[in-house]
């Protein structure tokens, strides 16, 4: 066990028996009271803010997680299977832990992992990947110089709004936080 004292910015934790992401952490002496550590943390797993005011000799449990580049390969079921790049290990990753990026997994796409003790919390997707458009209505004459979007449909399956001349077959950059369109890719 750690102190107090040793809780860094970025840390995670084991709070009230989840795991918390330490976003802020700022040491207080008010006046004639005692100091302390006032914290600001993000649960792994729900997303929500909790703030906590730490003793300076309270002990806390800093988790030890190991952070690694894996590839995606497949979708079953309730979970992704993605394979570490470095021991060809297969892991099933549920899929809530990538959010609403999960509808721009491709496969062969590199994501990050993060693991304590064996068990995946956190997943991370690039913040913009490159799709192809498979369907699109095409741009009516005049209807370009506005900067007007239509709808368009990537690889995956989603549907995205783009540009007017975005044709189908065409290359586009995602941002994968949005999903919003970033750029024609040539």
């Amino acid at each position: 066990m750690a102190k107090a004292s040793d809780i860094k910015n970025g840390n995670i934790l084991r709070f009230n028996g989840e795991l918390v992401t330490v976003e802020e952490f700022i040491h207080r002496t008010p006046g004639n009271l005692r100091a302390f550590y006032q914290a600001r943390m993000r649960n792994v797993k729900s997303g929500k803010l909790v703030e906590y005011r730490f003793r300076t000799d309270e002990e806390v449990e800093i988790c030890r997680v190991e952070t690694s580049d894996y590839q995606y390969l497949y979708d079953d079921g309730d979970f992704f299977v993605v394979m570490d790049n470095t021991s060809y290990e297969q892991f099933n990753i549920p899929k809530f832990l990538f959010g609403d990026a999960a509808k721009f997994l491709k496969e062969g796409m590199n994501v990050i992992i993060a693991f304590e003790s064996e068990e995946p919390i956190m997943a991370q997707m690039p913040s913009s990947v490159e799709l192809e458009i498979t369907y699109t209505e095409p741009a009516v004459k005049g209807d370009t110089s506005t900067n007007a979007l239509k709808s368009a449909t990537v690889e995956t399956g989603v549907e995205i709004k783009v540009p007017m001349f975005v044709n189908q077959g065409d290359r586009v950059k995602v941002d994968t936080r949005t999903g919003d369109y970033v750029e024609r890719v040539k």
